[in-house]
């Protein structure tokens, strides 16, 4: 069945509690040792700042307005967490653009970190490092009112129908692995450009993350609804920050974002920035 309920009035009053599902990797653990070091000392990009990567545009909840800088949204509010915990001052941290392919492609990297929304792969972790996970999703099937896939209630409902995704992401995998649709998965070089023909009726439906799906059938698309997540799916992708292969910050980064973890402050944040949800249903 549709996701409906009255989400687009709800989030333009109050964009930055965007709904989010997925299971954020908050288990207990054991104390952690302090992270917390002279930030000079550290290996970074540039001697005393702490340089972050992230997408251009980055869209909402991750980061606000487009404004990393500002601290407000989920992963630019994990960023100057991790920051934090690493010795930096928020004035300290460097904010650079890269595109999602660019950020995990072999080669020097021009940040210590990346974050925008990078599922930890075997394949990827050929050519760079990730830090612990910081958040677990699923893969959900959106479309808009008028679609041929608006009735969709099932994965069989969706095997003959148009459905595309990002290429090179999970949810582009997904597609492939779960729904298996008769056409193939159709590739974009972004979610936006996803978005964009789902908007122009150039396919039935789209894949992407639940909570860049539930921010997209509220705020941005017109007529969005959710179809559902996808049953092989969700199991949840976790989000790391991506490193510089073999980059001397791994295990710095990866004992921050535990730390974090250990002490409640991610689940703060997702309180804060990725609000409670009604639930969208699971595709079988």
């Amino acid at each position: 069945m549709s996701f409906s309920f009255d989400r687009k009035n709800f989030l333009k009053a109050a964009v930055t509690a965007v709904v989010a599902a997925g299971v954020l990797a908050v288990a207990a653990c054991a104390p952690t040792a302090p992270v917390k070091a002279d930030p000079s000392a550290l290996p970074t990009v540039t001697a005393g700042k702490l340089t972050i990567g992230t997408g251009n545009p980055a869209y909402e909840p991750w980061v606000v307005g487009d404004k990393p800088e500002s601290g407000e949204g989920y992963e630019a509010a994990v960023a100057y967490a991790v920051a934090a915990e690493l010795g930096f001052d928020k004035s300290d941290v460097v904010w650079v653009r890269t595109t999602f392919d660019e950020a995990i492609a072999p080669g020097v990297k021009n940040f210590d970190f990346n974050l925008q929304q990078y599922s930890i792969t075997d394949d990827r972790k050929k050519s760079v490092d990730f830090s612990s996970p910081y958040y677990e999703t699923a893969q959900t099937v959106i479309t808009v009112k008028g679609s041929k896939a608006a009735s969709a209630k099932t994965i069989a409902d969706l095997k003959g129908l148009t459905i595309g995704a990002a290429t090179g992401t999970t949810s582009f995998d997904a597609i492939e692995k779960v729904i298996q649709p008769t056409a193939g998965a159709q590739a974009f070089n972004s979610n936006d450009d996803a978005k964009a023909a789902l908007a122009a009726g150039q396919v039935d439906a789209i894949v992407v993350d639940l909570p860049t799906a539930l921010y997209l059938t509220a705020v941005e698309l017109d007529g969005g609804q959710i179809i559902g997540q996808l049953a092989g799916a969700t199991a949840g992708d976790q989000f790391g920050l991506v490193l510089d292969k073999g980059s001397k910050l791994t295990a710095k980064v990866s004992a921050a974002v535990d730390a974090l973890k250990a002490n409640g402050t991610l689940k703060k944040l997702q309180d804060k920035w990725l609000a409670g949800y009604a639930g969208a249903p699971v595709l079988k």
